[in-house]
């Protein structure tokens, strides 16, 4: 009988999870794979919805727990809480001794995970490299975890491009298509009546979905900006607003409380949710006019639905986007002009031809792909991983 592989997949977020969520069933199933799970981030901390309870509620086992958020949002307390990261890290992946560390995106979290498994000569498996956000953080971060990883998994041409230009090997680097756009492929999306009821939320004949994050390379820019979100919000007639929780960054929690006092005044009309589920969130997407803010489900995912984005400042900077996204400063003008744009005649008519860029090529999935990779690829020697130039 072969020995599996031992496949540890680390989350550290709701959004995470989501995306990598049909890996890890992928996986699980495998004959020749055992999979691995590492919690850590906000999954575990009451403030961000204990989401880790979902993961288990899903049929997964959890092998281990890292804890890491400090309760506060300053650049000083994300700086400690990677180094508490890095502390559990080296605890776990010592007991787990897994063969490949999958890792998604370009959170601190990740950081945390990358640096712990490059010092434990763990390989790492990297989905999400070679994108390109202006206004966050998770730029260096995410280029970082690139130079630590042996294997990419890349979800448009122009990113496997930029994994090569940050010189590595194009035999290592996979061309697989959004995982967001996998998830929208494989499940069943909730009726209108079934979402209304398990959300408690009447939609009405418009509807916006709003996920405003801290432009983390900006100092004190969140409070004014989502203020100026929240003006132009107020300008439209008959729009109800759905609120999405930032996620633990530097400046998160000023948006956090403007949400919360926003919908109290305006119960009426508005709403919001800490985590809602990947399921109930992607069923928001079919029947809501709008994805506002600047996440990057606004970007990966929206356009699948043939919905507008309404893009705003520069977090998402440059990624490659669908003909539906709408990019706009973070001012008052910008922003209730853009919205206002999403219900023109000539918009729409935009909207009924888009495609997303994102759309995984031909009938191979992802999370299929990764599979096929982690069981057949030669890990031998894999560890001492050379620069590949570029002839210019």
């Amino acid at each position: 009988m072969s020995i599996k592989r031992k496949i540890c997949v680390v989350t550290g977020a709701r959004a995470d999870y989501g995306l990598l969520y049909w890996i890890m069933k992928e996986i699980k199933k495998d004959k020749k794979l055992e999979l691995q799970i590492i919690v850590t981030g906000m999954h575990l901390s009451h403030e961000f919805g204990l989401t880790y309870k979902q993961i288990e509620k899903d049929g997964f086992k959890i092998n281990k727990k890292i804890e890491m958020v400090i309760s506060a949002d300053t650049p000083s307390s994300i700086v400690k809480s990677t180094g508490l990261g890095m502390i559990g890290f080296a605890d776990a992946l010592m007991d787990l001794k897994p063969n490949i560390m999958v890792i998604l995106g370009d959170r601190y979290e990740m950081l945390a995970a990358a640096y712990s498994a490059t010092v434990s000569r763990i390989p790492i498996a990297h989905f999400g490299g070679g994108e390109i956000t202006l206004g966050a953080i998770d730029e260096p971060i995410r280029h970082s975890i690139t130079k630590m990883s042996h294997f990419h998994f890349a979800c448009h041409k122009d990113y496997k491009k930029r994994i090569i230009q940050l010189g590595e090997h194009r035999k290592n680097v996979y061309l697989v298509g959004g995982m967001g756009v996998e998830y929208i492929k494989r499940i069943r999306l909730l009726k209108r009546k079934t979402l209304e009821k398990q959300i408690d939320f009447q939609f009405s004949h418009k509807n916006l979905l709003v996920t405003f994050h801290p432009v983390t390379l900006e100092k004190n820019t969140a409070k004014k900006q989502f203020e100026n979100l929240l003006y132009a919000l107020d300008k439209l007639k008959d729009t109800k607003i759905i609120f999405t929780m930032p996620n633990s960054d530097t400046e998160g929690r000023i948006i956090q409380k403007l949400i919360i006092n926003y919908v109290k005044k305006n119960t009426h009309k508005s709403t919001f949710f800490t985590y809602m589920g990947q399921k109930k969130y992607l069923s928001c997407l079919k029947y809501v006019d709008a994805v506002v803010g600047n996440s990057s489900s606004g970007i990966a995912e929206a356009p699948s639905f043939k919905i507008c984005t309404v893009n705003i400042g520069d977090r998402q900077k440059n990624r490659v986007q669908a003909n539906s996204i709408i990019n706009c400063k973070p001012e008052k003008k910008p922003i209730l002009k853009s919205l206002k744009k999403i219900y023109s005649k000539k918009f729409k008519k935009i909207l009924s031809k888009v495609v997303n860029p994102y759309e995984p090529k031909g009938k191979i999935l992802p999370s299929k792909t990764a599979v096929s990779v982690f069981k057949k690829v030669i890990l031998k020697n894999i560890l001492k991983k050379s620069f590949n130039d570029l002839k210019f």
